[in-house]
Formats: structure tokens, sequence, C-alpha cells
């Protein structure tokens, strides 16, 4: 199995070049492969994820040894690890992925203008992307399957973390586009550890990377949307916000808060911060607290939430800016919806928020006011996720407003062309 290498500068230049120019010859007989030639590659490549179940195992535990060494923190272990379950997971998504429309050739829209000209706007496949990932090695499958699908080749740069176990899965889907005859440099992934190889994506490889799109923590983000040369997707840290409102059953709102929060408290769809209507504080608070307690989760709170649950620690003012993906949340009361809404607009990263209520004007008014990606009424912040959004798996979840915004799936992975019909018109 591989472990880091240490390639010179030069070295790591020239990889990336001649990997770039792979993926852009890929991008011609891509873009034209029929929907039955990709579904036929899909579904090759999840059969080869469990048939290579044990392989991809043996490097996770290579990873997870090499992790433990290295210090790393247990969520990010979570997000690393690999399980039989988990790979049987990662093999659906590939093939809800499969099953997926076409999205290559739909027309979106279609007009006549009054000079009978025809026009028609049709989806096209974005290009070479580029995928800079961190940890979490299924990003290895869901965002070769879904390029594929979009008919874009794609370039993988994993995690050093996760680098055997990334290769293994990649194996995988080498093989499925191989069993379907379509190019195996569509899906590419850079065999290096070198940290040299990120900045030459974003440097566009000559031209030949079209898009990037990172995924993982703040520094990774922020690096890549200030020094790249191509467009990029943005998929900013979780900072996401549950508020109950007075109108909130009680028992709904234990329910959604602990599942919101410790489902798995890794991802970027795990609720980060606690807002509890003042209204409702001496019926609501202590119970969803205990539940959060019990559950395993560290609470940070204002002194007035301390003063009625003590075992809560105090909260600093770094914690309402903080996306722990640990067990641990931030907890406040709120004068109603309006001061919801102000907290959240000062402090989200614009993810993922939600509100459980039973007041349909505070729902509306919560969804007409907050600027976010993703938000949810009555419902955990964990369906934050592209497969839960029937979208099969999803790159990430962009936290921008250009082109693409919350779950990037299919569709988000495709541009537009205008095709215009005539006979034989002139312009005067």
């Amino acid at each position: 199995m591989l472990t880091a290498n240490e390639n010179s500068r030069e070295d790591t230049a020239a990889l990336m070049a001649a990997i770039g120019r792979k993926a852009k010859a890929a991008a011609r007989p891509l873009a034209v492969a029929s929907a039955e030639r990709k579904h036929a590659a899909l579904v090759a490549m999840a059969d080869a994820v469990i048939r290579n179940q044990d392989a991809i195992l043996d490097a996770n535990a290579l990873d997870m040894r090499n992790g433990e060494e290295s210090g790393l923190s247990s969520a990010s272990m979570d997000r690393l690890n690999l399980t039989p379950a988990r790979i049987r997971d990662m093999a659906n998504g590939i093939r809800a992925i499969a099953d997926l429309r076409d999205p290559v050739g739909e027309v979106i829209a279609e007009w006549d203008r009054p000079n009978g000209l025809r026009i028609e706007r049709v989806r096209t496949p974005l290009g070479v992307i580029g995928v800079i990932y961190e940890s979490r090695p299924n990003v290895t499958a869901d965002a070769g399957a879904l390029c594929l699908k979009a008919g874009n080749p794609v370039i993988l740069r994993g995690g050093s973390d996760s680098i055997n176990s990334s290769l293994a899965i990649h194996a995988c889907l080498v093989e499925g586009l191989k069993a379907a005859k379509l190019p195996a440099e569509a899906i590419q992934l850079v065999p290096t550890t070198d940290r040299a190889a990120v900045g030459e994506m974003l440097k566009g490889l000559s031209g030949n990377l079209d898009v990037i799109v990172p995924r993982g923590g703040r520094s990774l983000v922020e690096r890549v949307q200030n020094e790249a040369r191509v467009p990029v997707f943005a998929h900013l840290e979780g900072l996401c916000h549950v508020y109950i409102d007075r109108s909130a059953d009680l028992d709904m709102a234990v329910k959604v808060v602990v599942n919101a929060k410790m489902r798995r408290t890794g991802i970027c769809g795990a609720a980060e911060t606690l807002l509890i209507d003042r209204a409702v504080a001496g019926t609501h608070l202590v119970p969803i607290l205990d539940a959060l307690a019990k559950a395993g989760c560290e609470i940070r709170a204002t002194d007035e939430v301390r003063s009625a649950f003590p075992t809560a620690k105090p909260a600093k003012e770094q914690d309402w800016a903080t996306e722990y993906l640990d067990a641990i949340i931030s907890v406040k009361l709120v004068d109603g919806i309006g001061e919801a809404i102000e907290h959240i607009e000062t402090h989200s990263s614009h993810h993922t928020e939600a509100i459980i209520a039973d007041d349909a004007s505070a729902v509306e008014r919560f969804f007409s006011e907050i600027d976010s990606a993703i938000l949810l009424h009555n419902a955990s912040t964990q369906f934050a996720d592209g497969g839960e959004f029937g979208m099969g798996a999803e790159i990430g979840i962009a936290t921008g407003r250009m082109h693409a915004r919350g779950p990037v799936g299919v569709e988000q992975l495709t541009s537009f062309k205008y095709r215009v019909r005539g006979a034989g018109q002139v312009r005067p």
C-alpha cells in the first residue's frame, strides 16, 4: 500500500501536468458517451466495490493505524473509518447515481421567436473537474460517480490521511470504466500526498482544469478560494443552527435536536448551535439539554442557560462561530424568532439551519429571512445531504451564490449551451 510519496516539486509538477492532459483528452469521448454506457460503468463500479470489500477494508485499516499514530481527532477518525456497512452504503450510492436521469442533452427550456427561430437551452458537461477533499475516503466514490454521470472527467485529490483507502476505491472505479469501454482517465486519483499537487491544481493544470470543488475545513477552502485561477464551488464549514420556537412540540424538539447533533458529529450537517425561545425555557430547555447530555454531548452555554442547567460549561464568544465536528454544542436563549434570525445571520456559515415550530408564520419568516443554502422545518440538520435529497450523492454543499448552491449533485455539475434552429433567416 502507498504511504506518503516524497516527490520533488519538479516531479509533482510533471505528474500533475500529465494528469491534466489525460483528463482533457477524456473530456470529449465522455461528453458524447451514451446514457446506457455511463449507467453500465456505474453499475460495474458498484459491483467492484462490493467484490473488493476486503481489499478496501485492509487499506482503510492501514490509514486508521496511521491516523492513530499521527493523533487525528476522534471526529477525523470517524470520517476516515470504513466499515462493511459504510462500504455497502458507498456501493448503493453509486447505484443510486446510476439510476438518476442522465442530465446531458436535457432541454432545460425552449421557445420560438417571431422570426421563426427555435431556441433551446440544453445541458452540457462542465468540463474537467478537480475535487480536493480531506479525510473522507467515500468522497472518492461519490465524486467519481457524480462527475461521470454528468459527463465530466474528474481529478481527485484526497487527503493524505485516507490515501490508501482512496486508492483502493479508485481501483474499483477504473474497473467499472474499463468494463463499459470508457476512458480509464475519466476518473483519476492523484497518487501522491505531496502538497505541491494541490498548488498545481489551483493553477489550472495549464488550462486543462475547468472548475475546482474543495471539500474540507476552513483552511483548505480559504486557500482554494484565495489561490485558485479557475472557478470554485465553495463548500464552507457547516456552522449549523437549530432554533426551538415557542410553538415547538417538546417531544419533537428533543428527538430532532439529539439527532441533529449526535447522529454523526463529524459531518458538515451536524448542528453546532442550539437557540431556544426564552418563552419556553421553563418547559423545553432542561429536557432538551438532559437528552443531549445523556447522549454524551458536552454543552457550552450562556450564564442564563447555566443557571437552569448547572453542568453546562460557560460559552465563550468564539463558540458561536465554531464548527466543533464533535460531541459539543453551544446553547443560548433568545427573545423569539427575530433574535434567533439575527444570531444566525451574524454567525452562520450559510450552510444549513433548522426551525422546530408549529406556527406557520414563524416558519415562513425563518425561511424568507435566513440566507442559508438549506433550511429545514421540523427535521434534523443531518438531512443536509445530496443522497437524502434524492440526488444519489453529492460532491459537497455549496455555500456560495453562483451557479450551484446547496447539495452539488449531477445537475449542478452541468452547464448549458443554446441550440438555435432556423430555416434560412438572416438578420436585417
